[in-house]
This record gives structure tokens, C-alpha cells and sequence, in this order.
């Protein structure tokens, strides 16, 4: 298989009110739109070249069996952004135990959120290949 772009599809349960979600409490940017009327698509950047589009309308949400990953550049600036915001922070920033530094929020329908800084010193930052 010869995989030229990929995406994650979101289907929430309340389209306005997750679209809202992701692009202004989490700020991120919009890729493109299509459809009319409430349900219709949105598919945003996730960053290197990752792309979450939600569309249509589910009658139930996902559950815990899925979960987003964002690496940003500082966690302890984006934990304060997102408060500033009204994004309720599900687990405060801490380091891990494998050395990741973390922090967890949620979508609107409990789909959990990684958000996720790398430290300088950490093994998975040195290796190239």
C-alpha cells in the first residue's frame, strides 16, 4: 500500500459543539471545510501532516477505545493556554514514568486527549532512524 495522506475521523455526537471544541478552545487550525448544515465536515491540522476531520453525527460517543496524541513545544505554556481558554484538563502536566511529560484533556464527547512534550534529554529525541 502507497499511503499519500491519512486522517482520523471523529463522528460527534454534537457537531456544532465539538467543531467549536477543537478550533477555539484547543486553537487548532482549519484545513478545509465541506458540506452544508450542521453536520457538515471539518478537517483540521494536528500537525505533521495529521489531520482529524469531524463529520456527520453519532448517536453515541466512541468511548475509551480511541485517544488523540499531540506533541507540543511546552507543555507548561499550552497547559496555560488551554485554562485560559476553559479547557478542563483531565490530568495535570507530569512527567512520566517512561519520561514523556504529559497532560490530559477531553473532547466534548470523553474522547481523551494526550498532550504530550518531549523533553531535550529524552532517548526518543536522539534517535534517527
Amino acid at each position: 500500500m502507497d499511503v499519500l495522506t491519512s486522517r482520523l475521523l471523529l463522528h460527534p455526537t454534537d457537531p456544532e459543539r465539538s467543531r467549536a471544541f477543537y478550533r477555539d478552545e484547543l486553537g487548532l487550525a482549519v484545513y478545509r471545510e465541506f458540506g452544508t448544515g450542521p453536520e457538515r465536515g471539518t478537517v483540521f491540522f494536528l500537525g505533521g501532516g495529521g489531520l482529524l476531520e469531524l463529520s456527520g453525527r453519532a448517536e453515541e460517543p466512541p468511548g475509551s477505545s480511541i485517544a488523540l496524541w499531540l506533541q507540543v513545544r511546552d507543555l507548561a505554556a499550552t497547559h496555560r493556554e488551554l485554562l485560559d481558554r476553559g479547557v478542563k484538563v483531565v490530568r495535570e502536566p507530569r512527567r512520566e514514568p517512561w519520561g514523556l511529560e504529559e497532560m490530559w484533556v477531553a473532547d466534548p464527547d470523553g474522547v481523551r486527549i494526550a498532550v504530550i512534550e518531549v523533553p531535550a534529554d529524552h532517548p526518543i529525541r536522539g534517535r534517527g532512524d
